[in-house]
């Protein structure tokens, strides 16, 4: 069961640090004021939303995993890649929409396959991060 409680937990984590990473990596490429401004708003949001979620993994004793050095390297490359071959407002939208998805994908997954889960606050983390990033994929759209 404990174990159940960490993964879970630590994958709701991943996905919001992910959600920055990928937000610090193609900030610098967004020329466009207001997608630039949608992009940090969200950030703020995950930024806020990850320090509460490690303060409440450090006060239950939960071992915080981090993201992998590969998988931030992979991921930067990704997105240094694509944009250098367009950096236009609407592709940086696709981009970012597209990893919104993926993250709400996996989120109902592990929400809907959540049954060994007795942890109530980690459950309730994940919808809260599950609406934020549902709300991002509605605003990124207009930047399309």
């Amino acid at each position: 069961m404990e174990n159940c409680n960490l993964d879970f937990i630590n994958e709701v984590l991943r996905n919001a640090s992910v959600a920055l990473l990928s937000i610090k990596d193609v900030t610098d490429s967004v020329d466009h004021y207001e997608l630039r401004n949608e992009l940090r708003s969200e950030y703020e949001r995950y930024e806020k939303f990850s320090d509460e979620l490690k303060a409440y993994m450090k006060d239950n004793g939960y071992e915080i995993k981090d993201v992998s050095k590969m998988k931030k390297f992979m991921m930067w490359s990704a997105i240094k890649m694509n944009t250098a071959a367009d950096d236009s407002r609407s592709h940086i939208a696709e981009i970012m929409i597209k990893g919104t998805v993926m993250g709400i994908t996996e989120l109902n997954k592990i929400i809907n396959d959540s049954a060994c889960v007795s942890d109530e606050k980690a459950l309730e983390f994940a919808k809260k991060l599950l609406q934020m990033e549902e709300e991002f994929e509605e605003n990124l759209k207009k930047y399309l």
